[in-house]
């Protein structure tokens, strides 16, 4: 009982928050795809501040950060977000892989038991998610099982999604990789590092506001 009434509040809350126009938006993918890197400049376009450190070596991101009351204005339009930072998805996190880019072994332990823990707050996260960016590094495949699984995950939730292809200005992005592999989505390609389309990627987060 008490955890239904939980629940009822969680949603009555939720309600509240829409009807508002306080949308959280949630910024999951596979380690290394950029979600930092796009939460910052988005925070940094409309707060001032980053919120979070950026790093080469995968798993930077280990715990769930977020930006409250991100105004953002597009085309006289204005919402407010709840801009998620959420750790890497992965299916296999083995400390030697982080000792092979130069971590020691200790360090290498935590940080990988700290990713683990990292997924799995991720997943728990989705459940206060009212859209979803899914953002993917467009010089990958992006048909993998990682890809998949929070795509299936989403729509189990019916989560409205948004797919980013991030780092367009990298020679081997390929777009048409990822809109062949997901076609049934609405898809924007962006550099998070050099600041490119962001104009389309804002349109396109307004769009996905109109679904919550």
């Amino acid at each position: 009982m008490i955890r239904i009434l939980k629940n009822f509040a969680r949603r009555m809350l939720n309600a509240i928050f829409k009807r508002r126009g306080h949308i959280k938006i949630g910024f999951y993918g596979p380690p290394n795809a950029g979600k930092t890197s796009i939460a910052n400049k988005i925070c940094k376009d409309w707060t001032g501040e980053e919120i979070g450190v950026v790093s080469k070596v995968p798993h930077e991101t280990r715990h769930v950060q977020f930006k409250e009351k991100v105004d953002i204005k597009y085309k006289g339009k204005s919402l407010t977000f709840k801009i998620v930072d959420t750790p890497g998805i992965a299916t296999k996190i083995d400390y030697e892989d982080f000792v092979e880019l130069g971590l020691k072994k200790k360090d290498a332990k935590k940080r990988a038991k700290e990713a683990t823990q990292g997924v799995i707050e991720s997943i728990q996260w989705l459940e206060d998610m009212d859209a979803v960016v899914v953002v993917l590094d467009s010089t990958e495949n992006p048909y993998t099982q990682v890809n998949i699984t929070i795509i299936g995950n989403l729509v189990a939730r019916k989560i409205p999604i948004l797919i980013v292809a991030n780092k367009t200005d990298l020679k081997k992005s390929d777009m048409k990789a990822i809109e062949t592999a997901f076609p049934e989505y609405d898809i924007v390609g962006i550099s998070a590092k050099e600041g490119l389309n962001f104009d389309e990627f804002y349109e396109a987060i307004f769009k996905i506001a109109k679904k919550v």
